[in-house]
C-alpha cells in the first residue's frame, strides 16, 4: 500500500536564521498526533539534502505510532524516490521495540515518530571507492539537519540519535540486509519547558 504525500509550503513561518538559532536536541515529547501535512514537510526536507555525485546512498524509514499521524496506520514505512510517497514495509507499532534498540533510550518509543536513517554504501563506493563511505557519512549530517530545521519550523522537536545496536534496529525494522542504519531521529511535540 503506498500513500501520497502532502505538498509542503515553501514559505515557513520562521527564518533560516530563526531556525538555526532555535535548533538543538530535544528528548522528551507530548502524547500529541502529529498531521500528515507535518509528516509530508519533515519528509521532504530529509529529501533535499545533497548527494556525492548524486549517487543518493541513503535510505528513509518512518516509525509510526498507532494513532499518533492523522489517516496514517502504525507501522514502518519507506520513503519512494523523490520522497513523495510512502510504501508499508512493516505493520504494527514497533517504537517501544525500537527504543530498545537505541539501548532502552525509552524517549524513542513516547515519540509519535521516529526516522530511521539508513545507507547503502556500495551506491557511493562503486563510484568513489573507500573515500564514499565519508561521502555517505557527510550526507547523513545533511539530512539530520534538514530534519531538525525543519522540526523548528514546524514548532516541533527532534534528536538525533547514534547510540543503538545497528543489527537489532535492522531486525526490529525488517530492514534490507545492505540498508545499513545510521541515525533515528525521534520527532514530536516538545513536552520541554
Amino acid at each position: 500500500m503506498r500513500i501520497k504525500l502532502e505538498e509542503v509550503d515553501k514559505k515557513g513561518a520562521i527564518s533560516v536564521e530563526e531556525a538555526i538559532a532555535r535548533r538543538r536536541s530535544r528528548r522528551s515529547f507530548k502524547r500529541t498526533k502529529l498531521t500528515k501535512k507535518h509528516l509530508s514537510h519533515l519528509i521532504w526536507s530529509a529529501g533535499k539534502a545533497p548527494s556525492a555525485g548524486a549517487t543518493y546512498p541513503l535510505e528513509l524509514y518512518v516509525v509510526i505510532g498507532a494513532d499518533c499521524v492523522e489517516d496514517i496506520d502504525a507501522g514502518v514505512y519507506h520513503t519512494e524516490r523523490g520522497y513523495s510517497q510512502l510504501e508499508v514495509h512493516k505493520e504494527g507499532d514497533l517504537r517501544t521495540e525500537l527504543a530498545y534498540a537505541c539501548l532502552s533510550q525509552m524517549f524513542v518509543a513516547h515519540a509519535p515518530v521516529s526516522f530511521v536513517i539508513a545507507a547503502e554504501y556500495e551506491r557511493t563506493t562503486r563510484r568513489y571507492g573507500d573515500r564514499g563511505v565519508r561521502y555517505v557519512l557527510i550526507e547523513v549530517g545533511h539530512v539530520s539537519q534538514n530534519v531538525y530545521l525543519q522540526c523548528e519550523a514546524l514548532g516541533l522537536a527532534t534528536v538525533a540519535i547514534g547510540a543503538f545496536h545497528d543489527d537489532a534496529v535492522a531486525r526490529v525494522l525488517n530492514l534490507p540486509r545492505q540498508h545499513r542504519p545510521l541515525y533515528v531521529m525521534p520527532v514530536g511535540v516538545s513536552a520541554e519547558k
